[in-house]
């Protein structure tokens, strides 16, 4: 069993990007959201620079770079044109995912173990320039596995198909779903992986994979932008970390 610590807490800030890209213009800025995150308490950012930049943009990534003191999780699909951009700045950490144009979001971990040569070569420069190569996969030892082969120091688990079945009460499904995230955690753990986990986290599913004493991190981005609609970022984020500390406790 791995120890329980404090569990860390990365704002995904994709989304101020896509309020402001919807009407366009400047406002409302995702690097003063980064900064005002990271001053209530961030542990880390995350952006995610796609192939369309349908939110986040490329000089939204020069002034997250240049504002941040926090880690920036820079998230990217495997392709050489996102590969020059994190070599070029160099984030503290890059987390490899899947990438469909057509998708809202993402959908699903990536297929790690299919593409396991190209993924191994994709990312060895990264660690060369000293970033830290996270994988976003499903709870599937196979993928997991393959992240391990690869030389990935982190996985992100998909928490995606669990906040789903909460969310359409199919709560048998959420407890499988649950269930699986809770042992490939421990999987992961052991093969001396750190573990994150992410996508879809709300008030209401965050506790249960917060009290996973192998998850060290939680990635977590538009409930909490369409939370501070209502609340303002500080509280939304101050209420999302009084849950993940209960259920630490």
């Amino acid at each position: 069993m791995a120890q329980v610590e404090k569990l860390r807490l990365g704002i995904n800030i994709d989304h101020v990007a896509t309020v402001r890209n919807a009407r366009g213009g400047d406002t409302p800025d995702p690097v003063r959201a980064a900064v005002l995150a990271q001053q209530a308490g961030a542990d880390g950012i995350t952006a995610h620079l796609r192939e369309d930049r349908r939110h986040i943009g490329d000089a939204d990534i020069d002034g997250l770079m240049e504002a941040l003191s926090i880690p920036l999780n820079f998230e990217m699909a495997a392709t050489k044109e996102m590969q020059d951009i994190a070599l070029r700045h160099k984030p503290h950490a890059v987390c490899i995912v899947p990438e469909k144009r057509e998708e809202r979001t993402t959908e699903g971990g990536l297929e790690v173990a299919r593409e396991e040569n190209a993924l191994a070569h994709f990312i060895a420069p990264l660690r060369d320039a000293g970033c830290r190569v996270s994988i976003f996969i499903a709870a599937e030892p196979r993928q997991i596995e393959a992240a391990h082969r690869i030389g990935a120091a982190v996985i992100e688990l998909h928490t995606g198909a669990y906040c789903d079945a909460h969310a359409e009460g199919r709560f048998d499904v959420r407890d499988v779903e649950l269930g699986r995230l809770r042992e490939m955690s421990q999987f992961a753990h052991s093969l001396g992986l750190e573990v994150h986990a992410g996508h879809g986290l709300t008030y209401e599913t965050v506790k249960p994979i917060a009290a996973f004493p192998e998850v060290v991190e939680l990635n977590i981005g538009h409930f909490l932008i369409g939370e501070s609609i209502f609340r303002g970022l500080t509280p939304a984020m101050a209420e999302m970390r009084r849950l993940m500390d209960e259920a630490r406790a």
